[in-house]
């Protein structure tokens, strides 16, 4: 009976242990990520890959990605094409460049604004910023990833890393992604956010 009742007792803690290897350690917004990815009506994936998702693999939340950037506008930037994954082209403009401090080092990446979404209501303060890190091709995907971030009339903006996602195309090739452009390389690791996907 005693080595019934310690099987039974391993045998829950095993199951809640499956259990938090999907949950265990992920912020609420990294939940709710993977809730979106989860949801065949708005998920990238591929059919064949949503049946056996069961969660992005993220970095470990870290509050040092956590940055406040200084911005330089650049108002007179004219809209340009950036290059895609496909042969569509996307229409942005250079917006400003952001100065932030991160692990004592001082780095600048540029945020453009979609001219695509200049008008599409909810996505009044919204700016764009691709970058490119020495995780990409290891940890990450190779190509980079994005962070939304958002500009409410002062010189400051959060750049929170622990949000950085892969471009769709990353999920299905047939979505076409920005390429983001040389000038957003970090040359440090920025081990935050989202890693690369595997499906297996």
């Amino acid at each position: 009976m005693r080595l019934l009742l310690i099987f039974i007792v391993f045998l829950f803690f095993s199951c809640r242990g499956e259990k938090r290897y999907e949950d265990f350690n992920l912020t609420d917004y990294q939940r709710q990520v993977n809730n979106y990815f989860k949801d065949a009506s708005v998920s990238p994936l591929k059919t064949k890959d949503l049946k056996n998702f069961k969660g992005l693999d993220f970095f470990e939340f870290d509050s040092s990605y956590v940055v406040y950037a200084k911005i330089q506008e650049t108002p007179y930037s004219l809209p340009f094409k950036m290059k895609t994954t496909t042969d569509t082209p996307a229409d942005f403009r250079k917006y400003g460049v952001l100065t932030f401090n991160l692990n004592d080092e001082q780095y600048t990446l540029t945020a453009y604004e979609n001219l695509d979404y200049l008008d599409v209501e909810g996505y009044e303060n919204y700016l764009f910023l691709p970058f490119l890190d020495q995780t990409n091709g290891y940890e990450t995907y190779g190509g980079g990833r994005y962070i939304d971030i958002y500009q409410y009339d002062n010189d400051t903006i959060v750049i929170d890393f622990n949000r950085a996602y892969n471009p769709k195309c990353v999920y299905d090739e047939n979505f076409s992604c920005p390429i983001v452009p040389r000038e957003n390389m970090l040359n440090t690791r920025i081990e935050s956010g989202v890693k690369n996907f595997s499906k297996s």
